[in-house]
Formats: structure tokens, C-alpha cells, sequence
């Protein structure tokens, strides 16, 4: 869910993340309209729409409809611990 700007509240689906950058690619969110001229002779030059990068920070995990913070937990013993992720509020895994 996109928490601030001008897609504030869209949801969708990160379909890339952009580490370098500290940015995602959400699916749905922040599209936009570039004018593609023609390649070829007689071909005919078209209107794509794109999906541009926002910043990793306005966008929130969504559990049961709403954002939530994420916490990590170590479940097993021993050498066995695995790192997990969790919703702070509920404690639900993610």
C-alpha cells in the first residue's frame, strides 16, 4: 500500500525492487504516458503507458487490509534459528 503523495491508499503488488535506488516498481501505481515515435518507414508510431519508481519508504506491507510495520522474530533452537518476518500489531507471520 502506498503510504504518502499523489497514489496515497492504491495497493498492488511490488513487481520489481530497484535496491541501488532504494525504490519499487508497484503494480498499478504511479503509471505514465510516453509517446513512442515510429522505428521504421510506414510503421506507425504509438502511446505506451509505464510504470515509474517510487521510493521504498511511502510504500507499507498490507496485512488483513491494512499497513503494518514489520518485526522479526528467531523461531527454532540452537543452530537451527530461522529469522522471520512478523506484522508488529498482530504478531501474524508474513
Amino acid at each position: 500500500m502506498v503510504l504518502s503523495g499523489k497514489e496515497k491508499g492504491k495497493t498492488g503488488k511490488v513487481e520489481r525492487v530497484i535496491a541501488d535506488k532504494n525504490q519499487v516498481i508497484v503494480e498499478g501505481v504511479n503509471t505514465v504516458t510516453r509517446h513512442a515515435k515510429n522505428k521504421r518507414v510506414r510503421s506507425h508510431g504509438q502511446i505506451i503507458e509505464k510504470q515509474m519508481p517510487i521510493n521504498a519508504s511511502k510504500v507499507g506491507v498490507v496485512v488483513d487490509g491494512k499497513p503494518v510495520r514489520v518485526g522479526f522474530i528467531f523461531e527454532g533452537e540452537g543452530d537451527q534459528k530461522k529469522k522471520v518476518r512478523i506484522a508488529r500489531p498482530s504478531g501474524k507471520k508474513i
